[in-house]
């Protein structure tokens, strides 16, 4: 959450993102305790950092860390610091920072862009008209498995039809216990299906941790989290094939969530710690 060399004054420096060009100056968002103004420093002629001030105490220190535990702390500030990161994104190609990340002075974030120059160039260079986009999947567990009985009862109908009532009985209660492996097989191919789809639109693909919450509406799980790094040219080809993916599989009990674009914050690479956030 913060520098190695952090300082005790009373405020420290707050870095959103850097950026490749000087049209980035007076932005319009403020810094994330939703007072200050947000800054930019340049660090050479192609790459500026976007930054604020913010009290040192409300990221560092026992009060810091009551607070950051707290959602009703946190969750204002998370979104004032993604609106700055997005307001950029306007502008030039961003490669954003963590929630948090601080330094002790100027001097301090100046010996970071210098350290990690050619890396920030290279990424900026990267992400140039892209955007990320997440393709979240939510099942409907029991519409799903409702489908799948359905589908293998029919196709035996005419076996079981055959049998005695108390074999056809037990024998129907077999093929209700094989449709959850059935259903487990029938998602991993569906993933591998639509995931290679999907990625053959974009620059960059990244798996993401799933949430353990259901679905606030529908209740539904969720069983794919995606990240795409995709240029603005193929943008309209790849919502078109999200809503026929949707078309294929809602009536089966998985529905696909197309958001974006966002910031690029799953391909950042990662910058040495040592003297930085």
């Amino acid at each position: 959450m913060g520098s190695d060399s952090m300082e005790n004054g009373e405020t420290a420096l707050y870095l959103f993102c850097f950026a490749r060009c000087d049209a980035v100056r007076g932005l319009q968002a403020t810094a994330v305790d939703g007072h200050r103004p947000v800054l930019t420093i340049r660090h050479a002629p192609d790459l500026w950092a976007v930054v604020s001030e913010v009290a040192r105490e409300d990221f560092c220190g026992p009060a810091a860390e009551l607070h950051l535990q707290q959602l009703a702390w946190v969750a204002p500030r998370a979104v004032r610091h993604e609106a700055a990161i997005e307001e950029v994104m306007a502008y030039s190609p961003v490669l954003p920072l963590p929630f948090g990340t601080l330094f002790s002075s100027a001097e301090a974030l100046a010996e970071f862009a210098d350290r990690h120059r050619e890396t920030i160039a290279l990424f900026l260079q990267r992400v140039a008209d892209h955007g990320e986009w997440s393709v979240k999947g939510w099942l409907d567990r029991k519409q799903a498995l409702q489908g799948l009985t359905s589908t293998r009862l029919t196709a035996e109908q005419n076996r079981l039809s055959a049998l005695p009532p108390g074999t056809r009985h037990f024998a129907e209660q077999r093929i209700c216990k094989d449709i959850e492996r059935e259903l487990s097989l029938w998602l991993d191919e569906t993933r591998r299906t639509v995931a290679s789809g999907l990625t053959s639109y974009a620059s960059d693909f990244r798996e993401c941790a799933l949430s353990p919450c259901a679905h606030p509406e529908s209740g539904a799980e969720e069983v794919l989290n995606w990240a795409f790094l995709l240029p603005e040219s193929a943008i309209a080809s790849f919502q078109e094939r999200v809503q026929r993916a949707n078309l294929d599989y809602l009536p089966q009990g998985l529905a696909l969530q197309l958001s974006g674009p966002w910031p690029p914050f799953r391909f950042v690479p990662a910058l040495s710690s040592t003297g930085a956030p």
